[in-house]
């Protein structure tokens, strides 16, 4: 059973609220027919979860963020995260608000854009507006609907045919407030043979009562472009995270999602590939490490419509305590995407008794000329490697650690971001207490 979300605003302070950051009259209408939308879809529907039953009601309303007068001021968890970041492009958002923004010189001539989607609706229209809420869907569920209705700052990255971003792009959304909104919406459009790579956090930082963070992630590639995207969250245990990230990839492009799930409260993540066009591609690595009390559910899709198009999907979670982690692998290979392969894996280790796991690879084929496969595996730490790597003179913590780290090195190893590498190690190692 699934029911109607709880509505945060009403129309006339949806109004309001549009009015206040001066927005162009499309994207009122947008925000008031989502809202609508919102009060008449259902919940989504998790696998074998009632998300009905989380706190998903503490929205916030939307506050002013002061400008930052230099990195200096940040908090020392955020500061780290941006160190060496300011050469190509960095944005930092507090409450959804932007609070530091610059991009290179270089890439702003190259025709780079590189900003909060607050600004983009106002100045780039005829590059936004194309795409808003084209990729994730407003009527897929009534938390879709909302966040089309209520969004708060994100990102706006916008790449021009050709041109080709050899440093990352970085973004931090911070949220240290309970009474603010945290909805932002990243929204990237890479042109036909581009190549970019864009790197995200969201962090919570001394917060005094719940959140729910519902957001959105849009990525357009265009033929024969090429999208890293990197993005890690380490949300605290007062903070329910909802993301639904969709890629629409055409003919040669290619998705690379990098994905770093450390929060410490409910998540539930929902990233697609939408194979699109011929020679199309998409690698989405996921990693999760749970604890407590929590509850997840992650969700990796490739829908395959194009010919000889590929994905990949690799999944890896580790539970400890009383965590209970949904994994979801689905392939969907249309009818008439000949050639088409499509891969994944969904492996789920558990370190105590208490803790559950359940992996589901699904496989979807309405095609006979394609290449299709999955694995899947859920159990315990093996007493016997344990047990032998004590016998060496390890003792039992550092034994179930190493083994713990081999079981997720094939993922963190094949990130191709050495920063984002020691990041993932870090938080892994802070996630089991050690």
């Amino acid at each position: 059973m699934t029911t109607q979300t709880i509505l945060p605003v009403n129309i006339e302070a949806l109004k309001a609220l549009s009015a206040s950051k001066q927005e162009p009259a499309w994207v009122t209408e947008s925000r008031l027919t989502s809202l609508e939308l919102a009060g008449q879809l259902e919940l989504p529907k998790l696998e074998k979860q009632r998300i009905d039953r989380w706190n998903i009601h503490a929205f916030g309303e939307y506050k002013e963020s002061e400008q930052l007068s230099s990195l200096e001021d940040l908090p020392e968890e955020v500061a780290k995260l941006v160190e060496g970041s300011r050469e190509g492009g960095l944005v930092i958002q507090r409450n959804s608000g932007t609070v530091y923004s610059k991009l290179s010189e270089d890439l702003s001539k190259q025709g780079v854009i590189f900003t909060d989607l607050q600004t983009a609706v106002k100045e780039h229209e005829n590059l936004v507006k194309p795409y808003l809420h084209e990729a994730v869907k407003r009527d897929e569920h009534s938390l879709a609907a909302l966040h089309a209705a209520i969004w708060n700052g994100g990102i706006f990255l916008y790449v021009p045919k050709n041109v080709e971003v050899e440093l990352p792009l970085q973004a931090v959304m911070l949220t240290d407030r309970a009474d603010a909104l945290f909805a932002p919406h990243v929204l990237i459009v890479a042109e036909a043979n581009s190549r970019v790579t864009y790197v995200d956090n969201y962090i919570s930082h001394g917060l005094s009562g719940h959140v729910t963070h519902n957001g959105a992630v849009e990525v357009f590639v265009k033929n024969g472009a090429k999208v890293r995207f990197a993005t890690v969250h380490q949300l605290s245990s007062d903070t329910t995270d909802i993301t639904y990230r969709r890629a629409v990839v055409e003919n040669d492009g290619a998705i690379e999602w990098i994905v770093g799930e450390m929060n410490d409260g409910d998540t539930a993540s929902d990233t697609m590939s939408v194979l699109k066009g011929s020679g199309s591609e998409s690698d989405a690595k996921v990693i999760a490490v749970g604890s407590g009390s929590q509850k997840i559910n992650y969700t990796t899709q490739a829908r395959h419509f194009g010919k000889s198009s590929a994905s990949q999907m690799i999944t890896r979670a580790v539970m400890r305590e009383e965590a209970q982690a949904i994994i979801n692998g689905i392939t969907k290979i249309e009818k008439g995407a000949t050639k088409a392969d499509g891969q994944q894996t969904e492996r789920v280790l558990m370190l105590s008794p208490k803790a559950r796991g359940d992996a589901n690879p699904i496989l979807l084929i309405d095609e006979d000329d394609v290449t299709a496969g999955h694995a899947a595996s859920v159990g315990q730490v093996n007493q016997e490697q344990v047990y032998y790597l004590m016998s060496r003179g390890i003792s039992r913590t550092m034994a179930e650690s190493l083994i713990i780290y081999g079981f997720l090195a094939p993922v963190i190893s094949e990130i191709p971001l050495e920063g984002l590498r020691d990041q993932l190690q870090g938080l892994v190692e802070r996630k089991l207490g050690q």
